[in-house]
C-alpha cells in the first residue's frame, strides 16, 4: 500500500480550507507523498483558514482559529515490511503550512505561536484536553503559518490553533449548571441561579443563558459569538463553576458571593 495522508475538518469544532483539492473535493484532500530513500517519505501540505460567517455589524468575515485532522496510511513499521515489490515506509516527514496566514483578522498573533496537535498515540479523538501537545517547529515566516511533523505509524493526528471545545463538553457543561440549579442549597439559592434558553443557532443548536446573582448590577458575559472560538468556553466553564459552586463541597467562596450580591 503506497503511503498517503488524507485530510478533513468535518470533526466538532474542525476549520480549514482545502485550496489545492480536486473538484468535488471541498470537503477533504487527498495528499501522496515523495518518497526521498528506501525508508523515508516527506511533502509539503498548504491550508487556509477558512473565513467564519459573514458579520454585516463589522463588514468582515472574520477568520483566524484552524483545527484540521490528518489520517496517515501505508507506512510499515514492525513486522509490517509491505510487499516484496517495495520499499517499507516508516518515517512521513510533512511540513503544513496556513498559506493564507498573512491575511487573517489579527496576524499579529502569529509571532511566537505554537500550532497544537493531538497525537493518536494518545487519544483517538480531539476530546481528551490532557492529549495535546504543542509543536515547537512552528514558525511565520513570510506570510505563511508552517511547522513540521513527523508521523511515524498509521491512524489519525489532529491540529489546531487551540484545543478544541467539543459541543458533547458543552452538553455536559449546560446539564452541571442546570443540575446546579435545580439542587441549590441554601448558600446557592439566596442568589436565584436559572437557566433558560435564547433561542437557537443556524445550526439549530440550544442558545443557553445561565443566571446568577440578586444585585441591581446586570453584567453579560458572552463567548463564542465567533463561530471560531470554541477555546472561549474552557474559560465559560471555570467561571461557572465557580459562580455556581459546582465542586465536590457545593459552596460558594467568600470572593464569588459578593461578586453576586
Amino acid at each position: 500500500m503506497a503511503v498517503k495522508i488524507s485530510i478533513t475538518a468535518s470533526h466538532d469544532g474542525g476549520n480549514i480550507q482545502f485550496p489545492n483539492a480536486s473538484p468535488g473535493d471541498a470537503h477533504g484532500m487527498v495528499v501522496h507523498p515523495t518518497i526521498t530513500s528506501g525508508r523515508t517519505a516527506k511533502c509539503t501540505v498548504s491550508l487556509h483558514v477558512r473565513p467564519d460567517v459573514f458579520t454585516s455589524l463589522e463588514d468582515i468575515a472574520h477568520m483566524q482559529y484552524f483545527s484540521f485532522r490528518v489520517f496517515v496510511s501505508g507506512l510499515h513499521g514492525g513486522h509490517d515490511a509491505g510487499t516484496a515489490d517495495e520499499e517499507p515506509i516508516k518515517l512521513l516527514t510533512v511540513t503544513y503550512e496556513i498559506a493564507n496566514a498573512h491575511a487573517v483578522s489579527y496576524p499579529e498573533a502569529w509571532p511566537g505561536t505554537t500550532v497544537f496537535y493531538s497525537p493518536r498515540t494518545s487519544a483517538p479523538t480531539p476530546a481528551d484536553d490532557d492529549a495535546w501537545r504543542r509543536n515547537l517547529t512552528t514558525r511565520y515566516v513570510d506570510g505563511k503559518l508552517t511547522w513540521t511533523h513527523v508521523h511515524s505509524v498509521n491512524g489519525s493526528v489532529f491540529f489546531s490553533y487551540f484545543p478544541m471545545y467539543g459541543y458533547e463538553r458543552h452538553l455536559k457543561l449546560v446539564a452541571d449548571c442546570a443540575a446546579a440549579a435545580v439542587a441549590a442549597g441554601p448558600s446557592l439559592a439566596e442568589y436565584r441561579p436559572r437557566i433558560a434558553s435564547l433561542g437557537q443557532t443556524i445550526q439549530g443548536r440550544e442558545l443557553e443563558c445561565v443566571s446568577i446573582g440578586k444585585g441591581t448590577t446586570v453584567a453579560w458575559i458572552i463567548h463564542r459569538q465567533h463561530p471560531g472560538e470554541t477555546m472561549a468556553e474552557f474559560f465559560a466553564e471555570g467561571l461557572l463553576h465557580r459562580l455556581l459552586g459546582v465542586s465536590p463541597s457545593s459552596e460558594l467562596d467568600e470572593p464569588t458571593r459578593r461578586v453576586l450580591q
